[in-house]
């Protein structure tokens, strides 16, 4: 196996990795926020990832040029928007239909890629995006009105599907750790301005904090990371499909830890989303050294040249 197919493989498994850990906080988050305000959770949870990761790789952030700065700049703002976004819609429709909704950069990274990159994708890949929405449609949607929070939901989706894309198309292994820590960064003070008004709401007891910081540390500052350094060397479109698995990852630990009934709408939805996941990992490259360029227009190919 080529190198570059070797870190194709491990970037879908490090992919896999980050959504069990996002989907193992669910059942934690609906708790925690119960006593602690949705921003002011996030504004705490990415605060401790930002101070973490910079006490770790502040020497990789040095090494960063202004023009990787910026870019870290933009995702940070973009992913930290999504978050707050994402958190103001919940409180306005279902957990279901908001991860339904947000599951839609799934259909949206494609399309936004085709349509602002001019990016190429297989009709496989199509069909593996068909295959994901429905089984996220399965797994979560129980009706759907259109509503404020329905709104602020899907304009969150649209702005994962365009942090997906950047990282996809301008993020190398070389600045992964870096740029991962200034997102962190920035995704704090987005988040910390949305809380400030209201006063910040820390956790209380040992618990929660646990809790917390198994978020921040594990399902922020190591997601991060691994998100970062796998999209250099996978394409956008792989990489949204596979984190699809998020909702079938959390509706596994709701089951397993949350207490809650294992469904055959869950068995159906998760069947055809690891199905899709499949697929997409299954496709053959066009050319074995592509990664997250995979397939780019021939006018950037010229231009590269």
């Amino acid at each position: 196996m080529s190198t570059p197919d070797r870190h194709g493989r491990l970037a879908t498994v490090l992919l896999l990795i980050v959504t069990a850990a996002w989907g193992s906080t669910f059942f934690l988050i609906k708790d925690l926020v119960v006593t602690v305000p949705p921003t002011d959770f996030l504004a705490v949870r990415f605060t401790i990832a930002a101070v973490a990761m910079f006490a770790l790789f502040h020497r990789q952030v040095r090494r960063l040029t202004p023009r990787d700065l910026r870019l870290g700049l933009v995702l940070g703002l973009l992913y930290g928007s999504a978050q707050v976004l994402q958190t103001m819609g919940l409180q306005h429709t279902d957990a279901s239909i908001s991860g339904f909704i947000t599951g839609t950069y799934v259909v949206l990274t494609p399309v936004l890629g085709a349509l602002l990159l001019r990016d190429r994708i297989p009709p496989m890949a199509w069909f593996a995006v068909l295959l994901a929405t429905i089984g996220l449609a399965v797994l979560s949607l129980r009706g759907l009105a259109i509503g404020t929070g329905e709104l602020q939901t899907l304009i969150a989706a649209a702005i994962y599907a365009l942090h997906i894309l950047a990282l996809g198309r301008w993020s190398t292994s070389e600045t992964a750790v870096g740029l991962a820590t200034v997102q962190a960064a920035v995704i704090a003070a987005v988040c910390l301005l949305a809380a400030l008004p209201g006063g910040i709401t820390l956790p209380q007891g040992g618990g929660q904090w646990a809790s917390m910081l198994y978020m921040a540390l594990v399902a922020g500052a190591f997601a991060l990371w691994a998100q970062t350094w796998a999209q250099a060397h996978v394409t956008a479109t792989r990489a949204a499909i596979t984190m699809a698995m998020e909702p079938v990852f959390a509706a596994l630990f709701a089951v397993l830890f949350g207490g809650e009934s294992l469904t055959g709408r869950m068995l159906v939805g998760g069947a055809l989303v690891l199905v899709a996941t499949y697929l997409v990992e299954l496709r053959p490259r066009r050319r074995p050294e592509a990664t997250a360029l995979e397939d780019p227009p021939a006018e950037a190919l010229h231009h590269e040249a």
